[in-house]
């Protein structure tokens, strides 16, 4: 059976105990059954994955002796950004879960002209928590060990102030295909638009601050597929799927 992969926002230090966040206790308890004695999988997003033992473990908390640390994580050969629209329902956190576990080094959600999704205040820290879960869910169930940086949420236009190393805008438009460009260097950043795409300004806009527009295809994707069909596209010409 798989050790279960339990992340913990805390320094680790073999010999010590810790408690296990409440939010894994579902998982762990309810769903493993795991008990006093069982073994698991303790990391914290810093590149290594430390053996634990549990020592106690009931409905209302669990608490884990730290054993050893293994080796550290590679630094990805590819470091892949990605900007994506914020979208509605499970699309956006099908996205990210996905990209996740294809190698996402960073992403930024973005809210964009077309987009159905309008957040702030309390709303938008809420689903900013949510999407965090759903980055550290994915690297539990993937075997990584450094954590992917969410970054906050904000708009286009702010998002494109900043300067992004070998940008690539998704656009199916585009005679340029992503395998004839050349390699990226270490980066690369993808963007792609929600549901109703980008605008022409958007797009513009986008050109203008370096980006460089690309197909993956004949065929137009929607804004939960064409991240990560991107993603492995670039992972498999310059990354770590090659």
């Amino acid at each position: 059976m798989r050790i279960a992969r339990v992340h913990v926002d805390m320094p680790l230090t073999p010999g010590e105990e810790v408690n296990l966040p409440l939010s894994s206790l579902q998982h762990v308890i309810h769903v493993l059954r795991l008990r006093s004695g069982d073994g698991i999988v303790l990391f914290n997003g810093d590149g290594r994955d430390f053996a634990a033992t549990l020592l106690k473990c009931h409905k209302n908390g669990a608490v884990a002796q730290v054993g050893d640390a293994g080796t550290d994580e590679p630094e990805p050969a590819l470091k892949i950004h990605l900007g994506i629209g914020v979208s509605k329902g499970e699309r956006m956190d099908f996205a990210l879960r996905k990209a996740v576990e294809l190698g996402v080094h960073s992403m930024t959600p973005l809210f964009t002209a077309r987009g159905v999704v309008r957040l702030d205040g309390k709303r938008l820290v809420n689903r900013e928590r949510h999407w965090r879960g759903i980055v550290i869910s994915a690297c539990e169930q993937s075997g990584r060990r450094r954590l992917p940086a969410l970054e906050s949420a904000q708009s286009i236009a702010d998002w494109l102030l900043y300067e992004h190393a070998g940008g690539v805008l998704l656009d199916h438009r585009s005679p340029t295909a992503l395998r004839d460009m050349s390699f990226p260097e270490q980066k690369i950043t993808f963007l792609v638009g929600s549901e109703g795409g980008l605008t022409q300004a958007e797009r513009t806009a986008a050109q203008a601050a370096g980006f460089t527009a690309s197909r993956l295809g004949p065929r137009i994707l929607r804004t939960e597929t064409a991240p990560l069909a991107a993603i492995a596209a670039a992972q498999t010409l310059w990354g770590d799927l090659g």
